[in-house]
């Protein structure tokens, strides 16, 4: 089985037909279908399939391309770290962000990863962390920066804590709440929740148990800040946000904090990656860009 054969699998399945990815790759249709061809007959299965769609992975080959796209990840950063040592400031980092520390975070260590990798290919997926995961799990992101979910870690990943975040309720300047202190006057507000700090165990819940109270059934659930921004700010719900969240951007012209005499738990941010997986120099480097800028943003661990 040789690298090249590899390749031209994942490309195939990636882009769906001979054609787009040979085209992808630089090379003649006919190169491609035989380098698939061949190693179908080395591994005695059919991988591939044709049918209305396009080329599509039959069952063995979906199988062999959850492998092989992996291996074909991991072989690309060895071809470029090994580059980098004649050529150091190279290489490539693709990885995902949640849409408040890509605002918060990224810019800075972008700035500071690239005073270092001044050559270096940048790819940035913005998204919910548990959305991304599966990209770090098969190596198209080499990490993601986002919130800790409750529960146990899948086996193939692994976090590392970054930063705790303080937890403030939000609500539109001039809201009649605006002067309540307490939980119980809230108990009958609209609530505004995100998939990240939802009610179901999350610290909404957890905040209304700790003081004996039912907790509030959320009118909107929403997984992207700008649109939580803009929907506390036209409306009479509520919702928990980030403190400081609360004073960037439009959050901090149309939103204030409500007071409250209860404690809020804080929430644990940090960056995901593959388990048993090193990342490479520019992944690393611009991980420890990140963890940099994000240590201003932290309370005590």
């Amino acid at each position: 089985m040789r690298l090249t054969q590899i390749r031209d699998f994942v490309a195939v399945v990636e882009c769906g037909s001979m054609r787009a990815a040979a085209r992808q790759l630089g090379v003649s249709q006919p190169t491609v279908t035989k380098s698939v061809r061949s190693l179908e007959s080395e591994l005695h299965v059919q991988l591939l399939a044709r049918n209305s769609q396009g080329i599509v992975p039959t069952a063995s080959g979906r199988a062999f391309f959850a492998r092989a796209r992996v291996a074909h990840s991991e072989l690309r950063k060895a071809e470029e770290e090994a580059a980098q040592i004649g050529a150091p400031g190279g290489g490539s980092v693709a990885f995902g962000v949640g849409n408040i520390a890509a605002a918060l975070i990224v810019p800075e260590a972008v700035a500071r990863f690239r005073r270092q990798f001044p050559r270096a290919g940048i790819r940035i997926v913005e998204g919910l962390a548990h959305l991304l995961l599966s990209s770090v799990r098969d190596e198209s992101l080499d990490f993601v920066m986002g919130m800790r979910h409750a529960g146990a870690l899948d086996r193939s990943l692994r976090f590392r804590p970054l930063y705790r975040s303080e937890l403030v309720v939000a609500a539109r300047k001039g809201h009649p709440m605006r002067h309540a202190r307490s939980l119980t006057q809230l108990a009958t507000c609209e609530w505004l929740s995100t998939s990240t700090l939802g009610l179901a165990g999350g610290p909404i819940e957890r905040l209304f148990a700790s003081q004996g109270l039912p907790p509030p059934r959320p009118v909107i659930v929403c997984e992207y800040y700008n649109t939580v921004v803009a929907l506390l700010a036209k409306s009479d719900m509520i919702g928990l946000m980030q403190r400081r969240a609360l004073k960037e951007g439009p959050a901090r012209e149309s939103l204030q904090e409500l007071s409250l005499v209860e404690a809020i738990p804080a929430v644990t941010a940090g960056i995901y990656t593959r388990a048993g997986t090193p990342l490479s120099r520019a992944a690393s480097a611009m991980a420890k860009a990140a963890s940099a800028v994000a240590r201003d943003l932290a309370i005590p661990k």
